[in-house]
């Protein structure tokens, strides 16, 4: 579906719309809509209190519901709106297909809504990837505002897309963080510039495979006019740029942690540099910012300010701005948060790192490492993070449902590296596995909770799983006191 089919308001009275899901995203889709003179069915396979609590607050605008059944399309269906982890082969979306019914997520939905007030629609700055995506939009929001740009980081974080399209606050630029569900349904896009950080194996359940993973996470780049932002040390993401139909003149700048060419920007003597938004670039570096004003100076970090810095150059930003804007921002909890130092051993968590991508850059940052992990897999190998992890590795202790599969890993990669395998998924263990861990750490070690799995297993969220490191680790800072 393309922008100019539903663009002004005349064009949804009246329009039947099915809105799949009544979550955040859900909800948010389905009072647009209907605010616009949409007839709004929204479905959820859900039929408990709380998506009765939901569909009752939308009554009033005329939304129905239809609980208890995602799978068959109401009749009358013009266009479905999906909540984003929708799984793209489900019934629902068959139904439609056969219909001849489009289906799109409220990324694209909000695309469309844009300047329906009659305002000058803000352009869109969008970072994608499979590991940082949330902190690099943030980084991008802060440094925006450093320069004194009305911004908002919105997307798969935040208030939802739709809500800060259509609501009564004008900004100059949004930096939208865009996940592979949304851009699978999202065909319309078009952003300013976007970068894509990094491509890894994820999700593959819900995409099929490497490849429509990886044409999705391209979608990012279609139609972008000024900049494709790309990570040099990740060949895939620049085959996506090349891959791209982009507006005549738009560039690919690529960001690297070792010195940058021609059109990049990089790390020179402890220094953010861009070789790509200065004059005479084949010559000039223009300093942004020092490593020190990246907090933490990890590796990954780093690339991700990079990327940050990148996206707001494109912009337009000044180089004052990137270094204002980064030495502002402050990372999420849970992502490589140092927790606390006890009898001369680091504790870090990174419960955020839920696959193996994430644990590797986590695990990049810290010599020697003892390593907690371990959790819901989600079908992943474990195998080249164990063999490129290996020499950073003091011990590891294991957790989680699917721990078995990294222990098997470590023993065919890392033999010498001494492992504790605790036989326990209950929210305990991870007391006992930082008792285990303070065991065998020594005064200069880092204790890393990088789990390279998910947290469901034991833990509500990856945020309850760090909370629960930390309270462990308070514990034994109070013993040694």
């Amino acid at each position: 579906m393309g922008s100019r089919q539903v663009s002004t308001t005349q064009d949804w009275q009246g329009k039947h719309v099915t809105v799949a899901g009544l979550g955040v995203s859900g909800i948010s889709a389905a009072r647009a809509l209907a605010g616009l003179g949409a007839v709004v069915t929204v479905v959820d396979a859900g039929d408990g209190d709380a998506q009765r609590e939901r569909a009752a607050e939308l009554a009033p605008l005329g939304v129905r519901a239809r609980l208890g059944d995602a799978e068959t399309l109401p009749e009358g269906t013009e266009l479905v709106v999906t909540s984003p982890g929708w799984k793209p082969d489900g019934p629902l979306f068959r139904a439609a297909a056969e219909a001849g019914v489009d289906v799109v997520g409220d990324v694209e939905i909000a695309w469309l809504l844009r300047g329906l007030d009659g305002r000058e629609p803000a352009p869109w700055l969008a970072v994608t990837g499979t590991n940082g995506k949330t902190t690099t939009t943030r980084m991008l929001a802060a440094i925006l505002r450093a320069a004194g740009l009305r911004t908002a980081a919105v997307g798969n974080i935040g208030t939802p897309i739709i809500d800060v399209v259509l609501g009564d606050e004008e900004y100059d630029v949004l930096a939208v963080e865009l996940s592979s569900y949304q851009l699978h349904w999202a065909p319309s896009v078009r952003a300013h510039s976007a970068a894509v950080l990094n491509l890894a194996p994820d999700h593959l359940d819900w995409h099929g495979s490497m490849e429509a993973y990886a044409a999705d996470k391209g979608r990012v780049y279609e139609g972008n006019t000024v900049a494709c932002v790309y990570n040099v040390a990740d060949r895939a993401t620049e085959d996506l740029v090349v891959e791209a139909d982009v507006v005549e003149g738009c560039r690919a700048i690529g960001f690297t942690l070792g010195a940058p060419g021609p059109s990049m920007l990089g790390v020179v003597d402890g220094l953010l540099v861009d070789r790509a938004f200065v004059e005479n670039r084949q010559k000039n570096a223009q300093e942004l910012a020092s490593v020190e004003d990246v907090d933490p100076p990890a590796p990954h970090n780093i690339a991700n300010a990079l990327a940050a810095a990148a996206l707001a150059r494109a912009f337009g930003v000044a180089p004052k701005a990137v270094r204002e804007g980064l030495r502002s921002f402050r990372p999420d909890a849970h992502r490589i948060a140092h927790v606390a130092e006890v009898g001369g051993v680091t504790y870090v968590d990174d419960s955020k790192a839920t696959n193996t991508h994430a644990a590797e850059a986590s695990l990049a940052a810290y010599e020697p490492v003892v390593w907690i992990a371990g959790g819901l897999a989600k079908g992943a190998s474990f195998d080249e993070l164990a063999e490129r992890s290996a020499k950073r590795l003091r011990a590891a202790v294991l957790i989680g449902q699917d721990r078995a599969l990294i222990r098997e890993a470590l023993a065919r990669h890392a033999p010498e590296v001494p492992v504790v395998d605790l036989d326990r998924t209950d929210t305990g263990a991870m007391a006992a596995a930082v008792r285990e861990a303070a065991r065998l750490a020594e005064p200069g070690d880092t204790v890393l909770l990088a789990p390279a799995c998910a947290s469901m297993d034991m833990f509500a969220n990856y945020g309850r799983r760090g909370d629960a490191f930390a309270e462990a680790v308070r514990e034994l800072a109070a013993e040694d006191a």
